[in-house]
């Protein structure tokens, strides 16, 4: 029986005809787990992962391993984009149990869904002291029928130990000048100065850091905090681990100098640095942060939005040739020979040389992964009017001769977190590049989770597909991430319904997901009961649902005043202030929504008469201050848009713009650059 078949997931549905009789993580699977009295194989990844495609390939395709699993066991492959919470539940078994985790996770349960066994990848013969996948299956097997009792105490014992963990970080005061400083001093110990990043390989992106540290140098002008942004955003942005015909991001880099990346694409990541890196611009005026975060934005509309309006999840690491093999990387590696054949021979030597592409290559069978590398800290040729033209010119044939190449498949799931981070991405974007376009593109994206993500009580729903909302319930981050994009884009286009439907999304976090003294869960109190509601502060690959939370629920504060939204942030920044000098890394956008609580944030309200150029310059000024987490409104004199416009006229019956913080407001101005002074001054002013 195929129980794959009517799924939304791409993961899921690329496992639909595999000999293995799948089933989708539901009660009916380990209904039939206790009635046949086996065990359950759980088997967890992604649509872009390359390992979970290997595994896919040797042993769930493989006839004879099949048949051994259909007959020993009931199997359960899950999607872990889609099921978050069943994700980070068992994934914290298997780090606690193995001192690592990956994709994918195998985790073998008993029919309560109890752990006993683990695993990410398994090979299908022994090699490197792993056993094979079928050494496993038949090891565990023959527990389940020989020592039951053995696999039940172990069971019992690792269940209960996950059940009693839990975190009581809310509500313990807000992090201060001190905490904040100490991470900044973390962040320095960990500082790649070589290479910039931070830590070793494999090297992961760090926007939520670098937001951190944009935002403490915009309040305290700490110089160095400004110079590890900046270095860091370079490396990234000149390395492989940067499309540089394309643009966007790969998920990783597999070294720690940016050069081969991991060749996945995931909204969250270009999300995530469009924003950093268009904010980095609005503090330095860089033109290379001005161009990645354009091309990132572009790259995420070009490639990843849907039919619907919505954005997928992800582009794939793999490519496929005519006969189906599968090849990493294939889709964006070039030789010297295949410049040529492109470009000519005098073009060709030009393309490898501002590229760095070489005889050797960086990568596998002597290609290259494109780069911008500089050397010996000469000017880059990229980077000089008199080079520009014909390098951009190079770029476009490049570009239009790849997109001959075999496509990597896309994951069209859309999920509704990633949308939140790509509305609050693409808004700022187009705000700041007068790129209207992108404006649209995230109206679009915001209509589509409010007609198909969220049902009449606004209770999200955490993937659709092809306009089919998926079964899946929203988590934490979802109603976060979400709301944060509403906010920004309210902001932004001075439609107001974008802030209320945030604030109605918040009012579900604080009612659904908050516990004791404020401490947050990444489920609902009425979400499906796993063997522990899980709860993780920190940030991953996105910001946790907890830190993202902790900023939406600030910004919309200081739109409304409300005193209980302002509370439930304070609360939720306690866990900043236990974790953030001892893991800066991994609390960086909890350490930037501390920063906007320091520094206010500042509330801005800017008046004017429809179509009037004064009222939109100020506008735009005020959404290009560096104030960190300052929150904008537009619109009418005492318009009944945004609650910062009531009982503000116009001055002297011209535009203005009133900036408050901390229960005190500034004299309403009608200038932009007092402003601009105002807010931060930052070198795009």
């Amino acid at each position: 029986m195929n129980r794959l078949a009517g799924v939304t997931s791409p993961y899921l549905l690329q496992h639909a005809d595999n000999p293995v009789d799948w089933w989708p993580w539901t009660p009916e699977a380990f209904e039939e787990a206790r009635r046949r009295d086996v065990p359950v194989l759980l088997s967890v990844g992604y649509s872009a992962c390359h390992w979970c495609h290997v595994m896919a390939h040797e042993s769930f395709e493989d006839e004879a391993t099949a048949a051994y699993l259909n007959e020993h066991f009931v199997s359960v492959k899950v999607d872990r984009e889609e099921r978050p919470d069943v994700d980070a539940v068992y994934m914290e078994a298997v780090q606690a149990a193995t001192g690592q985790g990956g994709w994918p996770m195998t985790v073998f349960l008993t029919g309560d869904g109890e752990p006993f066994y683990f695993g990410t990848y398994f090979p299908p013969e022994p090699r490197h002291g792993m056993p094979s996948f079928r050494q496993v299956l038949e090891g565990v097997a023959a527990a389940w029928a020989d020592r039951r009792e053995e696999v039940a105490e172990v069971a019992g014992r690792i269940t209960r130990d996950l059940a009693g963990r839990s975190l009581a970080h809310g509500g313990q005061g807000v992090p201060g000048e001190d905490e904040l400083a100490q991470a900044l001093l973390g962040l320095a110990r960990e500082y790649d100065e070589r290479n910039g990043g931070f830590g070793g390989a494999p090297k992961f992106p760090t926007a939520m850091v670098v937001e951190f540290l944009l935002r403490h140098h915009a309040r305290t002008g700490a110089e160095g905090a400004l110079q590890m942004a900046a270095d860091t955003c370079e490396a990234m942005a000149r390395g492989g681990i940067h499309d540089q015909l394309g643009g966007g991001f790969a998920r990783y880099a597999v070294d720690r100098e940016w050069v081969v990346p991991h060749f996945e694409k995931m909204l969250y990541d270009n999300a995530l640095l469009c924003r950093v890196y268009a904010h980095l611009w609005r503090a330095t005026g860089s033109e290379l942060a001005r161009r990645v975060a354009l091309d990132t934005a572009d790259f995420m509309v070009r490639e990843l939005r849907t039919a619907e309006g919505g954005f997928a999840s992800a582009l794939d690491a793999d490519s496929h040739d005519a006969e189906g093999n599968a090849t990493e990387g294939a889709f964006y590696v070039w030789t010297p020979e295949q410049l040529r054949e492109v470009l000519g021979e005098q073009d060709g030597r030009l393309a490898a040389q501002v590229y760095g592409v070489t005889e050797t290559g960086t990568f596998e069978e002597g290609a290259s992964v494109l780069q911008l590398p500089r050397r010996d800290g000469a000017e880059h040729p990229a980077d000089t009017d008199a080079d520009a033209d014909a390098i951009e010119d190079i770029r476009a044939r490049l570009f239009a001769a790849r997109e001959r190449r075999a496509r990597p498949e896309r994951d069209d799931k859309v999920v509704a977190a990633w949308n939140g981070l790509a509305i609050a991405a693409l808004a700022e974007t187009g705000a700041y590049f007068d790129r209207p376009d992108l404006i649209e593109r995230a109206t679009e994206a915001a209509d589509l989770l409010v007609r198909l993500h969220m049902d009449r009580s606004a209770r999200l729903v955490r993937t659709s597909k092809d306009g089919v909302a998926g079964a899946s319930a929203g988590v934490l981050e979802d109603y976060a991430d979400v709301a944060e994009g509403f906010v920004t884009l309210a902001g932004v286009t001075g439609e107001g319904v974008w802030l209320d439907f945030a604030g109605v999304l918040l009012d579900l976090v604080i009612d659904r997901f908050t516990g004791e003294n404020g401490t947050l869960f990444d489920t609902a109190h009425d979400a499906e009961q796993l063997i522990r509601r899980p709860q993780d502060p920190t940030d991953n690959a996105t910001p946790s649902g907890w830190s993202a939370a902790a900023g939406a629920l600030l910004s919309y504060a200081a739109h409304t005043g409300s005193e209980a939204h302002r509370t439930a942030a304070e609360q939720a920044l306690g866990v900043v202030k236990a974790l953030g000098p001892r893991a800066p890394r991994f609390i960086g956008w909890g350490l930037a929504v501390a920063e906007a609580l320091l520094d206010g944030p500042r509330e801005v309200a800017v008046v004017g008469l429809e179509g009037d150029p004064a009222a939109a310059e100020l506008h735009r000024t005020a959404l290009l201050g560096t104030a960190p987490g300052a929150v904008v409104a537009a619109g009418e004199p005492d318009g009944e848009e945004f609650p910062l416009l009531r009982g503000r006229p116009l001055v002297d019956g011209r535009a203005a713009a009133y900036v408050c913080r901390a229960f005190t407001c500034r004299t309403p101005t009608g200038e932009p650059a007092e402003l601009a002074e105002q807010l931060g001054t930052g070198a795009a002013q």
